[in-house]
């Protein structure tokens, strides 16, 4: 007889929906003979992490305590131990696995490095020495599951993705628990209260990333420019052009500069002196993994990460697509094939009747898709043979479905063609004006999947003109710009960060380390750390917009930007030695070891530079919403704090009098933390837009604050 360890109740119900007359128990199924079976199987589950490392204190008790003098606290050998609330189910996996008719043990947990430490963990933990086979599916579909039971994989042959996972889990264990009592403790001292701050070896390089690009936003000067457009008559045909210099650019600095270049041109001959013809053909996009996934569903239905991998993964439990966690972005031969069946289906549904059938009937021998080499564990998130009407499932399991069904609807359509004309006309002999416009000569796979091609997207189209037309401006203007802030991560765009990681590293080698093992973190992690960063106060979302805390500023600028705990380069250097020890490649000791040491350094390098640490000026924020430090109070001088539950900014001398505070809600629309931290640093802020009028209407408009009223005015 068998056991089948599932991962949880939801997927054990599905793993045992292709088998009949299966009886149904407390914590369990029961399987009665029938292929592959022949002697019946029991099939439990874990219920998520059963087990969980134990803490500090039970390894010695002088660790229990948050000591400089205990640190660094390092295990000769970890342990686990059952997680209090999941008792009851561990010992019935237990009794049912030491069972004497049991002769084998089925891992059936999800496929990947968390499932294998589940079940494997588990397994140790018992003393457990039976037999071991692996269910190593990426569909809960009959035909799935029936086949993964008929081709079961050994269980010494994913070993190696268990001494990844274990390694992963302790070192975490070390890295984090030890820097954040470091951290934590010498912060303390240095006047934050009695804050905690968590550290961690992806959470931290994350938080530094997104603390980054705040700095750069609050340190950005816009700066005014000014360009010259002219409309243009060569020939019979008229059109738009904007004036450039031999270098290309088209902004000038002054407004004189500007005019003395629209009075010289104005009403002056010109003469079409290139006419630069150029045609781009775009393929469809890849399929989805589950980054990208996520990164499109923020983008178009501002859903959070996690919120997509919840969905997806009711998805998937419901056979609709497969494994939502995957990390590749390509398929096998074997999914290809299924794929024309599957379109089949979807053409009776109306959502797809424009769509389908696609030109292709087949993306077989396409690499662009279809790469066995890179498919790892699994392969991209598509949709199963189970097809479903869309319109039948809530709207948010619509959505992603119907995103999942149209990218590989995609794959299956032509090219996007795209001519680009560029037509440059010299006027009065000096000044060039270029003029750019383009035509969708096919529009290909943007029919079933519109997203913008590149910058210019939205260009004018242009008359059949040649070189040698000549003719005459006949109006120009002088328009006034300014230059843009780095643009704020949103939600989609952090997961995105965290994947592509590696454009952040300058040394070439770890850059193509992080590029190959994905950045920082996992599929499986990535929507878990950022929700992470936010329930631990180092970022605020509003709007889908993604804000540093003043706690996430302190602590990265204590850290400082050159530590190995900030820095992505040790990312890829752990994730670099992880990824070879799932592949079997690589001494997991001797990453432990090597996390030893960095663990020690990090420790080092923070008890000798906390005396330089500027803290106790700073008010940081209170993890259960208090009030956070954004200014000085232009009145009193004293700090002026942003109270999260009423968002509503306030002088903290409000007791002694002092009456100065500024809403957070002005015109209907939030003012964030960063934004008030810069009107009151610099008197203004920079262009703001969702501002709208007693009417209902939106406009955009800077706020200033009056020095003399010390009230707040719209700069329109």
């Amino acid at each position: 007889m068998k056991l089948i360890i599932a991962e949880k109740p939801s997927q054990a119900q599905a793993l045992a929906g292709p088998f009949s007359k299966v009886k149904k128990h407390k914590g369990y199924y029961e399987i009665p003979p029938q292929a592959p079976f022949e002697q019946g199987a029991y099939l439990t589950w874990c219920v998520g992490h059963l087990l969980e490392l134990v803490p500090p204190k039970e390894y010695k008790p002088e660790w229990e305590k948050w000591k400089l003098e205990t640190l660094p606290m390092m295990p000769e050998r970890f342990r686990y131990k059952v997680s209090s609330s999941k008792w009851e189910q561990f010992q019935l996996i237990k009794k049912l696995a030491f069972q004497p008719a049991v002769t084998e043990i089925i891992g059936a947990t999800d496929a990947g490095r968390e499932g294998e430490l589940i079940y494997k963990s588990l397994l140790i933990h018992m003393k457990c020495n039976k037999p071991v086979k692996r269910l190593w599916i990426s569909s809960l579909t009959k035909k799935a599951v029936l086949d993964g039971f008929h081709q079961l994989k050994s269980g010494a042959e994913t070993l190696p993705v268990f001494y990844e996972a274990y390694a992963r889990a302790c070192a975490d264990w070390l890295v984090g628990l030890n820097t954040t009592r470091v951290y934590t403790i010498l912060m303390q001292k240095n006047g934050a209260g009695r804050q905690t701050f968590p550290t961690g070896r992806v959470m931290t390089p994350t938080v530094a990333l997104i603390v980054k690009r705040e700095r750069e936003i609050e340190q950005f000067q816009p700066e005014t420019f000014y360009e010259v457009l002219a409309t243009l008559q060569m020939g019979n045909e008229t059109f738009q052009g904007k004036w450039h210099d031999d270098k290309g650019n088209s902004r000038m600095k002054t407004k004189e500069e500007a005019e003395l270049v629209q009075q010289r041109s104005h009403g002056q001959a010109g003469r079409v002196t290139d006419v630069k013809k150029e045609r781009k053909a775009y393929e469809p996009p890849l399929l989805f993994n589950l980054s990208t996934l996520q990164a499109k569903a923020n983008q178009l239905f501002k859903y959070s990460p996690e919120k997509t991998l919840n969905i997806t993964s009711e998805l998937y439990l419901k056979k609709l697509v497969s494994y939502p966690r995957s990390d590749s972005a390509h398929i096998t031969q074997e999914e290809a094939k299924t794929l024309p069946a599957i379109l089949a289906k979807l053409e009776q549904y109306p959502a797809y009747k424009q769509v389908l059938p696609a030109p292709k009937p087949t993306i077989m021998g396409n690499k662009r898709f279809v790469n066995a080499a890179k498919v790892s564990d699994h392969y991209a998130i598509i949709p199963t043979e189970n097809v479903k009407d869309p319109s039948s499932l809530s709207r948010d399991e619509r959505n992603i479905y119907d995103l999942i069904i149209k990218s590989v609807i995609a794959a299956h359509h032509e090219q996007t063609i795209v001519d680009t004309t560029t037509i440059s006309t010299l006027i009065a002999g000096r000044d060039l004006f270029l003029s750019k416009g383009k035509v969708v000569i096919q529009e290909g796979w943007r029919k079933v999947m519109y997203q913008p091609l590149d910058q210019d997207e939205e260009q004018a189209l242009l008359p059949d003109v040649a070189v040698g037309a000549e003719g005459c401006t006949k109006k120009t203007t002088v328009t006034e710009g300014k230059t843009q802030a780095p643009k704020r991560y949103t939600l989609g765009s952090l997961v995105t960060l965290m994947k592509t990681a590696g454009k952040t590293i300058e040394d070439e080698e770890l850059s193509k380390v992080l590029k190959q093992v994905q950045g920082l973190g996992t599929e499986a992690t990535r929507s878990s750390i950022i929700k992470k960063i936010e329930v631990l106060n180092y970022i605020s979302v509003v709007k889908n917009q993604v804000f540093a805390t003043e706690k996430a500023k302190v602590l990265i600028d204590a850290i400082g930007e050159t530590s190995i705990l900030t820095s992505a380069e040790t990312t890829a250097v752990w994730e670099q030695r992880l990824s070879e020890i799932g592949r079997g490649k690589a001494d997991a000791r001797q990453f432990m070891e090597l996390t030893r040491r960095m663990t020690q350094k990090v420790i080092t390098e923070a008890m000798a530079g906390a005396s330089s640490w500027k803290v106790d000026h700073i008010a940081v924020s209170s993890p259960k919403g208090g009030a956070e430090r954004v200014g000085t109070c232009p009145v009193c001088g004293k700090d002026v704090v942003y109270i999260k539950r009423n968002h509503f900014y306030g002088c903290s001398g409000y007791k002694e009098g002092c009456k100065f505070s500024i809403s957070g809600i002005i015109a209907k629309k939030k003012l964030s933390p960063a934004q008030a931290k810069r009107l009151l640093e610099k008197g203004e802020t920079t262009t703001l837009k969702g501002f709208k009028n007693k009417q209902g209407n939106p406009f955009a408009a800077a706020l200033k604050l009056n020095p003399e009223t010390f009230k707040i005015e719209f700069k329109l």
